[in-house]
């Protein structure tokens, strides 16, 4: 099972900004994974608007690979604001978060659409990092177990193993993303450990803990059974905190 560390950037940094962010880390985070014994991957999504600044800095690298954050599941079309497949690989986009919880919260996304996006990212070979979570309401009611396998199953329909094998899940309970609140790490262990369990064709796809994370707890979620690495949001715009992350994921992938 390979380590994997996600940093979604969200709606931050500018095209000259996110450029001198790549600048500071993307050296460090080459070091420290010249340096591991295990596998592990590194990607950064950036906002669409910053994709062209940072590509070559990240290639020239070959260590940091390009992800965006959202994407269209047609080719193209009459669709004002959006961003298709092909349009991200032509930028050197190599993962696509999808159906992250703030899409699905603000801008209405179903697990239907994200479905849909599944199926055109891994057509176009994109690697999805498709994330599930529930809400606050969710897990004091007891249901966040069928929440997530929901999300779960819904963004598989329809997919055989081999397409299956070439994702990576993330789980980010909702009422932990940016509140600098954290699910317990054996609590979110536990939650993975139901979403593997929920497709015989997960058993190798690495699942990723996301909401708040920091080099101060990052190396509890890892040392979890179900956790293969991190989606980190507020921390990976710090980059020490980023080059610490890494270097945290390294370790606990060559133990």
């Amino acid at each position: 099972m390979r380590t994997v560390v996600a940093g979604n950037w969200k709606m931050n940094e500018t095209a000259g900004q996110a450029s001198e962010l790549v600048a500071a880390f993307a050296p460090r985070v080459g070091e420290v994974l010249a340096g591991a014994n295990g596998g592990i991957d590194v990607v950064v999504a950036p906002p669409f608007t910053a994709l062209a600044a940072v590509a070559p800095a990240l290639a020239r690298t070959g260590r940091v690979a390009l992800g965006a954050q959202n994407m269209h599941w047609d080719l193209s079309g009459a669709f004002t604001g959006e961003i298709s497949a092909p349009m991200l690989l032509d930028l050197g986009v190599t993962y696509v978060i999808l159906g992250h919880s703030e899409r699905r919260q603000y801008f209405g996304e179903t697990d239907e659409a994200v479905n849909r996006k599944v199926k055109t990212a891994l057509a176009q070979g994109l690697h999805p990092i498709v994330a599930v979570g529930e809400t606050l309401g969710e897990r004091e009611d007891g249901r966040t177990r069928d929440r997530v396998v929901t999300q779960t199953r819904a963004a598989l329909d329809g997919l055989n193993e081999d397409e299956i094998a070439r994702l990576i899940l993330a789980y980010e309970p909702i009422w932990a993303i940016g509140t600098g609140k954290n699910c317990d790490a054996a609590e979110a262990d536990g939650v993975m450990a139901g979403i593997r369990a929920c497709h015989g064709a997960l058993r190798d796809v690495p699942i990723l803990y996301g909401g708040s994370v920091k080099p101060d707890n990052f190396a509890a979620y890892l040392a979890q059974p179900n956790v293969d690495g991190g989606l980190i949001g507020g921390a990976s715009l710090d980059a020490n905190a980023f080059v610490e992350l890494v270097r945290l994921a390294a370790a606990a992938a060559s133990g």
